[in-house]
């Protein structure tokens, strides 16, 4: 049979290996393979798409109807859509999440194309699935933490902005905008770089001492 393994229970087999290897650079992604059957309406999973939906091996047999109650409420649409190209045997590729028996939610990647006999006729469809959750995850918040420390570097250079010219918030984001621009780098460069330049110069010695008084009197009026 052409573009299958033709292996009855589709282990994690050779094929996953080969998949995970050029998809994962080398690591082991969680990467698990199907196969669907027009005849019959019969779907076989690997061992690692079970675990992915959050089953043992052999625990329960794939249906549609199983695979549709797993799909997160927001990509149920998109992913009937998808499970009908796989029942006429069409090529199709996704991404969208899954969850599972715990209530954990993954985002999958799944790739699938036809599957045909030795005579060329189309028999079902087999593809792939790859749990990309990991890896997501980690991207999120290493982005997340990259925007929050440049917000509060921008945010610091805002400040000092808006004491030392008596203006608003907005106002000190245009001079930094514009010194971003002029600069031609990124505002939280031009931000850090504000920040280090007063940080090494230092501020004069009356305006220190201003500081000082201010921040008692503050302390002072609130114990009043």
């Amino acid at each position: 049979m052409r573009g299958s393994t033709g292996t009855p229970g589709l282990e994690d087999d050779d094929k996953s290996w080969e998949v995970a290897a050029v998809l994962g650079g080398g690591s082991h992604p969680h990467v698990g393979t199907f196969q669907y059957f027009i005849d019959g309406q019969r779907w076989v999973w690997s061992d690692t798409i079970a675990r992915i939906h959050g089953y043992q091996p052999g625990q329960v047999q794939p249906t549609t109807d199983l695979l549709l109650s797993h799909k997160h409420p927001d990509d149920r649409a998109k992913v009937a859509e998808i499970l009908h190209r796989v029942q006429a045997g069409g090529p199709f590729s996704s991404r969208h999440r899954i969850i599972d028996t715990h209530g954990a939610t993954h985002w999958v990647v799944v790739v699938g194309d036809q599957m045909m006999d030795d005579s060329g006729e189309v028999v079902g469809t087999e593809g792939f699935y790859i749990d990309v959750t990991d890896g997501l995850q980690s991207d999120i918040t290493t982005e997340t933490s990259r925007i929050l420390k440049s917000r509060s570097i921008i945010d610091q250079a805002k400040g000092l902005l808006m004491v030392a010219y008596g203006i608003d918030d907005a106002r000190a984001f245009e001079v930094l905008k514009l010194s971003s621009q002029l600069a031609q780098v990124k505002l939280a460069t031009v931000a850090r770089q504000f920040l280090d330049a007063i940080r090494s110069h230092g501020l004069p010695p009356e305006t220190v001492r201003t500081i000082d008084r201010l921040l008692v009197q503050t302390r002072q009026s609130h114990q009043k």
